[in-house]
């Protein structure tokens, strides 16, 4: 290849990429100005929506109705609690009477067992 054949390709080269980069910018430009356009559409319409008594009227009956559930929900906790912590209490009775059951877990004169439920010598 020659010094001439070289010197064209890199400035074919380069007008390719500074026309890319000026398409680029302009479609940029362009998109960039449609697009808050558009943006300012839609704010504008948003708050149009959250502005009309519909809405407004159905924002209220949806909060009415959660802070209404949010109660329900709340007694029925409080009413099952008193059961709830009962048989926790009673699982946790039958539990221990279980793991008292074990080998080496104690003796039945509550002295310290060994893991295979021997006693340890004395001294020790």
């Amino acid at each position: 290849m020659s010094a001439l054949t070289t010197m064209r390709e890199k400035g074919f080269q380069m007008r390719r990429r500074v026309t890319f980069l000026a398409g680029f910018a302009a479609g940029f430009v362009a998109g960039a100005r449609a697009g808050r356009e558009r943006y300012e559409q839609m704010v504008k319409l948003g708050r149009k929506a959250a502005e009309s008594p519909a809405v407004r009227k159905a924002t209220r009956a949806a909060g009415d109705k959660a802070t209404e559930l949010t109660k329900a929900a709340g007694q029925k906790a409080a009413e099952r609690m008193p059961k709830i912590a009962e048989k926790a209490k009673s699982s946790a009775g039958k539990v221990r009477g279980q793991l008292d059951r074990l080998p080496g877990r104690s003796s039945p004169d509550d002295e310290p067992t060994g893991v295979n439920g021997t006693r340890p010598a004395d001294g020790s």
